[in-house]
């Protein structure tokens, strides 16, 4: 019998974790869903170690917030067979190649990073879709640091938010563009 893979998830915030409030009628990082999320998933064969690391909306991140991710997914790429972040789509780019500088292309295991554009909460979401796609992928793809959405895993460095179609795409030339706008 196979042993279990050891599945670290940490979550950063995000539109994948926003939710709604009554009392004033926005979305916001008030609580996570992440664990409202995963009970819903079949999960044989994985163990799964929930980290919270912070929750804010990436367009709040700074550098000392990016710094702080790539620390805590570091230390558990050590200790866990993948690692998925999920993580605000706007500031998203930024952390894989933050990962990539500090981890390097190759890292031990797979390092994924996963968010949404509407809210778990939402109904027509896209958070559930991304979670499943991200635990899928950090179990097949081979040690790399990858964001998987929509229906696709790309490979960093070069992968870059296409803010007219609301979806990533791998771009040559790495972080930039017009219609980005860090």
């Amino acid at each position: 019998m196979n042993e279990a893979r050891r599945i670290a998830i940490l979550s950063t915030g995000g539109t994948i974790e926003k939710t709604y409030s009554e009392s004033s009628g926005a979305l916001s990082n008030e609580r996570s869903v992440l664990e409202i999320m995963l009970s819903q998933l079949e999960l044989d064969g994985v163990e799964i170690d929930r980290v919270p690391v912070m929750n804010i909306d990436s367009l709040e991140m700074d550098q000392a917030d990016h710094e702080r991710i790539v620390k805590v997914a570091s230390a558990y790429a050590e200790s866990h067979d993948g690692v998925i972040i999920t993580h605000g789509t706007d500031r998203l780019p930024l952390t894989g190649e933050l990962l990539v500088e500090r981890v390097g292309e190759r890292p031990r295991i797979p390092i994924i990073l996963t968010g949404a554009m509407r809210p778990y909460e939402l109904r027509n979401t896209d958070a559930l879709q991304n979670l499943t796609e991200a635990l899928l992928a950090v179990q097949l793809v081979e040690p790399g640091i990858y964001v998987a959405m929509h229906n696709r895993v790309l490979r960093f460095p070069g992968v870059v938010k296409d803010y007219q179609r609301m979806t990533f795409v791998k771009q040559p030339s790495g972080i930039g563009g017009a219609d980005n706008p860090t």
